[in-house]
């Protein structure tokens, strides 16, 4: 049986980027290439006024197919705002 996901940091970035309108992904595969765990840093506008909750359902919702895939998925969730802050700290 292969443990490899069949998803790559370059499908997931851009399904991101196109379901969740974000306009910065970063994605760190820690499984060494196989697919099988992803970190990710999303920062879209829909986030906006959402608690963090709120934000992980919504990724969730978008990636169920994804998520379904891979053994863990990590993921922090930045409105542009929030990010440009973090990034200047």
């Amino acid at each position: 049986m292969s443990t490899h996901s069949g998803i790559t940091a370059d499908h997931l970035k851009s399904v991101i980027t196109e379901r969740l309108q974000a306009q910065h992904v970063e994605i760190e595969d820690l499984s060494a290439g196989c697919g099988q765990m992803f970190e990710v840093i999303i920062v879209s506008p829909i986030f906006e006024g959402k608690r963090l909750l709120a934000r992980h359902r919504i990724v969730n919702e978008a990636l169920k197919e994804e998520i379904s895939k891979v053994h863990a998925f990590t993921q922090k969730s930045f409105t542009p705002e929030e990010w440009e802050k973090k990034k200047s700290e």
